[in-house]
């Protein structure tokens, strides 16, 4: 059975991670990752439109400042960027996601396992543990520097207005992303304090196991000897 001090431990690391799973589904769910407002004009009127959209769905709203503005629109991302460079990226964004929230998932697990039994020398044990949110740590960044890439380089906010209003023109744009995208920043936090934990803990076996051999090495060669 473990210690008390390595469950404790454990279970601090297990809810660091467990946090870092409900973190990923709520960023997955919200639409909240950038809101784009674009400039757009026509032969009879010009204006605005603001654009605001996650991973699978947003909305958009047409401010003209003469002229009958269409309704607000909802739209699936996906659905709208058909097969263009944008939807390729946007797919990996998604994916690097859910493979973040597999390894969120399996560092929970691991570190569960370690608060109720001892596999330190194999896999189950920190090194797991390591692996498991060095990776998750690893996909959240390209996730961040993708998204990114995608809206800055890529104008994946103005390729969707232009899908959704193909009859106006469109000139500058510009951006602000929203809760969801920089929640993603507290997802490599958590992974990092969960790694935190685990060092610390071995460290400090690390230092009784030495604490226990001083006896031994300190001690008479005859004591020893009998």
């Amino acid at each position: 059975m473990p210690t008390t001090k390595k469950t404790l431990m454990f279970l601090s690391s297990f809810f660091t991670s467990f946090g870092s799973f409900i973190v990923i589904c709520s960023v997955l769910a919200t639409q909240a990752w950038i809101t784009s407002t674009i400039a757009i004009s026509d032969f009879a009127s010009n204006g605005s439109v603001v654009i605001t959209y996650g991973l699978f769905r947003g909305m958009s709203i047409q401010e003209l400042n003469q002229g009958l503005a269409d309704s607000d629109k909802d739209f699936e991302v996906l659905g709208k960027l058909d097969n263009s460079s944008q939807r390729t990226l946007h797919l990996l964004v998604v994916l690097l996601l859910v493979l973040a929230l597999a390894t969120s998932l399996l560092s929970s697990g691991f570190t569960f396992y370690n608060s109720i039994s001892n596999p330190y020398q194999t896999f189950l044990g920190p090194l797991g543990v390591y692996i498991w949110n060095g990776l998750g740590a690893m996909f959240i960044f390209l996730t961040m520097i993708l998204f990114v890439v995608n809206t800055q380089s890529n104008h994946l906010s103005e390729e969707l207005s232009r899908i959704l209003y193909p009859t106006f023109t469109l000139r500058e744009a510009t951006h602000q992303y929203g809760h969801s995208f920089w929640l993603m920043l507290l997802i490599i936090f958590l992974n990092v304090i969960t790694v935190v934990i685990i060092v610390f803990y071995q460290k400090a076996r690390y230092q009784r196991k030495q604490e226990q051999r001083k006896p031994m090495e300190y001690a008479p060669r005859d004591g020893i000897l009998f």
